[in-house]
């Protein structure tokens, strides 16, 4: 059966992005210290096409968190854009080029339709504005028996923890204060019983699993 697995990197102060974000900056001020744990890996650069890359004690972090995915959910704000209705003359085609490191379906809950996206390598946006169980229905089903990640940012992380359909949290603690920007608490009142269940000392970064196992 299907787990829903959030993954985020998120600072001490609590903050998955930093303030001011935008198209040219989309995870805001600061925000992008928050994945440098990351970059160099080669278990994150292979699936972005790019060779090389070292191996740590965050290297089998992040291959759990690739293995035995079938489908992604996003927010809007994530997949990216300009706010409002998309722009039908140049629509946004996110963040990652022609060839997203999905390589499987996505659904991006929005409240603005578009006709679904399909990339190079097997990654299809579809948008999803009927909320999130919608969305989750629909990734359960692309993903046929595998584990459907969800990828952030902090609101549609929210409604889904405030749901209590999140079976798996995997929180990238990263040593930076970003003090402002968006926190992925705010609004949240209960795990539903996720319970911490690992935790994995790295260069820059401390790995906090929680399950509902």
């Amino acid at each position: 059966m299907s787990r829903l697995r959030l993954r985020l990197s998120i600072s001490l102060d609590g903050f998955v992005a930093g303030s001011n974000q935008s198209a040219q900056h989309p995870l805001g001020e600061g925000g992008e210290d928050l994945h440098q744990w990351v970059f160099p890996l080669a278990a994150w650069r292979k699936p972005h096409g790019l060779e090389g890359g070292k191996t740590d004690e965050s290297t089998p972090v992040l291959e759990e968190e690739l293995t035995n995915s079938g489908a992604t959910i996003m927010g809007r704000n994530m997949f990216g854009g300009h706010p409002g209705p998309w722009d039908r003359t140049k629509p946004w085609m996110g963040w990652w080029g022609a060839r997203p490191p999905f390589h499987h379906p996505v659904f991006v809950v929005t409240t603005h339709p578009r006709p679904p996206l399909e990339m190079e390598g097997g990654t299809v946006f579809t948008f999803v504005t009927d909320g999130i169980e919608q969305a989750y229905d629909l990734a359960r089903r692309a993903a046929k028996g595998k584990d459907v990640a969800l990828a952030g940012g902090a609101n549609i992380s929210q409604q889904y923890l405030n749901a209590g359909l999140v079976d798996e949290m995997q929180l990238h603690i990263v040593p930076i204060l970003l003090g402002s920007g968006a926190r992925l608490f705010d609004g949240v009142k209960h795990l539903h019983d996720l319970r911490l269940v690992k935790t994995v000392a790295a260069p820059n970064v401390t790995h906090l699993k929680f399950s509902r196992e």
